[in-house]
């Protein structure tokens, strides 16, 4: 009895990457676009407010990305 069907296993594991992929090119284009370095305010200056727009941000890449992928 074979309860994984590896073609449904393949095309999640592909699926997921490629979603990956492109919320990471998301993050990284937002980046470019603001005025300041993104990751530097998060990490060394500790922006807790500009943190809660970036994962507001992430939440909604992810989320239009996943309905992308979902069709």
């Amino acid at each position: 009895m074979n309860f994984i069907d590896l073609r449904i296993l393949t095309n999640s594991l592909l699926y997921s990457i490629l979603g990956v992929i492109v919320f990471w090119i998301s993050f990284i284009i937002v980046d470019k676009i603001t005025p300041y370095d993104l990751w530097r305010q998060l990490v060394e200056e500790r922006n807790q407010a500009l943190a809660t727009v970036v994962a507001a941000m992430c939440l909604g890449i992810a989320i239009i990305v996943a309905a992308a992928i979902h069709g």
